[in-house]
């Protein structure tokens, strides 16, 4: 999945999230770190779950097997085909959409943590639409839920869901130590610094998947910690493809190493957890208070009294 290769699909994909992204975060009360506004993961491709839009409840979703924006409602669905078009067809198609169904369109009109973007409704030039990239982009979207979700697991205290976040357009989980933060000091592009700041209350240990762009070439796994604990950078993590990249600040992992392995999931767990370790250590987190084994389907977690 060589991200020079669907570099222009990837884009368009990513500002069109931003659109579904915005319509839920304009009908949804706000939730800590910015939980409410994200999309989800499905066999079918990424939903923004059910938005409560005045009276109505409504669900947008890419159904990214048959390339269509689909809107559903309790009792009426409607939809209109993912293919080459400008970002402005694509709000235009969504705004027209959601008022069919009885919604209120009522986003904010520039994308959010991408510096000099054009508004959407500017952004007219025609952006290509590359199906099968998308698949394939979509098909390791569902393989990573499935490690995070599990790894998620593994964790008593505060944790994210596993969610996509369409601002910066990665795929996320996060670890919470209980402790409050430092003051975040913002500066993220296009985005307040009131959100950022929510965003980063308390420390955490968070880990995720770029499909590139945004400063990575290629498509990657990353691991940070906030606030940074001296002598992260030059902890040792696993597997062997992994390492400290600078000018992120975190660890990252190829994807491209996870999908040549002979045990993709089990290195992608042993990044996971060996870069959380190296964050929870150093800043020392009560590990022993928040940690427990994974879960286990129908089997409930132990207490001993």
């Amino acid at each position: 999945m060589p991200y020079a290769d669907w570099a222009e699909t990837c884009t368009a994909l990513h500002l069109w999230s931003q659109i579904i992204g915005k319509y839920r975060l304009a009908h949804t009360p706000w939730v800590n770190h910015s939980w409410h506004a994200t999309l989800y993961v499905t066999p079918r491709g990424l939903t923004t779950g059910m938005v409560s839009d005045g009276g109505l409840a409504l669900t947008l979703t890419f159904d990214l097997r048959e390339h269509a924006l689909v809107g559903e409602t309790f009792d009426r669905i409607d939809s209109f085909p993912l293919e080459a078009m400008s970002v402005a067809d694509f709000l235009a198609r969504t705004t027209a959409l959601v008022e069919r169904l009885g919604g209120r369109m009522d986003i904010h009109g520039a994308p959010s943590e991408i510096a000099d973007a054009l508004p959407f409704a500017k952004d007219t030039g025609k952006r290509p639409y590359d199906r099968e990239a998308v698949e394939r982009f979509h098909q390791a979207l569902v393989r990573i839920e499935g490690v995070f979700a599990k790894f998620r697991t593994g964790f008593l205290g505060k944790v994210s869901p596993v969610h996509l976040f369409w601002g910066s357009f990665d795929l996320a989980v996060t670890r919470f130590s209980g402790r409050t933060a430092p003051l975040h000091p913002g500066g993220v592009p296009a985005l307040p610094d009131p959100v950022t700041r929510e965003a980063y209350s308390h420390e955490v240990s968070s880990a995720g998947f770029w499909s590139g762009g945004g400063g990575a070439s290629e498509p990657m796994f990353y691991s940070y910690a906030y606030p940074v604990p001296d002598g992260f950078a030059d902890r040792s993590v696993e597997p062997a493809a992994a390492r400290f990249d600078r000018d992120l600040g975190e660890f990252v992992l190829p994807y491209e190493a996870v999908q040549a392995s002979a045990d993709p999931d089990g290195d992608l767990m042993r990044f996971l957890r060996s870069t959380y370790a190296a964050a929870a250590d150093l800043a020392q987190w009560d590990r022993p208070a928040l940690e427990c084994d994974f879960g286990i389907p129908r089997v409930p977690r132990e207490v001993r009294g």
